[in-house]
């Protein structure tokens, strides 16, 4: 899953996290409830703002329900007993799908 937020930014909002998710707002903050990982800040507003590592967490979550049709108690449950496990898993296969991405990219060009 390849989420498109800018580089670099220390807190992104809720808005433009469900956009890169392509997902609705709601569902975010769901699974903000839900998942003890997700630490998103709040402003003065009380609106959530969610650091990179949230969104690297978020990326996991999505992985876990909507890509391998976990259910939310086992996401929770593969998270705890392996979390370490799983998000190494999932940053070579991000890594992998980027390469292939490039490797595609430069067959068509030829």
């Amino acid at each position: 899953m390849n989420v498109n937020l800018q580089e670099g930014k220390r807190y992104y909002s809720i808005g433009e996290v469900a956009k890169a998710f392509d997902v609705n707002t709601s569902l975010i903050r769901f699974w903000d409830k839900e998942f003890d990982i997700l630490k998103p800040k709040k402003n003065a507003k009380g609106n959530r703002m969610f650091t990179p590592e949230d969104v690297k967490n978020l990326q996991l979550i999505y992985h876990l329900v909507k890509e391998r049709g976990f259910t939310l108690e086992g996401a929770k449950t593969h998270l705890k007993e392996g979390q370490k496990k799983t998000l190494d898993k999932f940053e070579i296969i991000s890594k992998l799908e980027a390469v292939k991405a490039q490797l595609t990219a430069i067959k068509n060009q030829l």
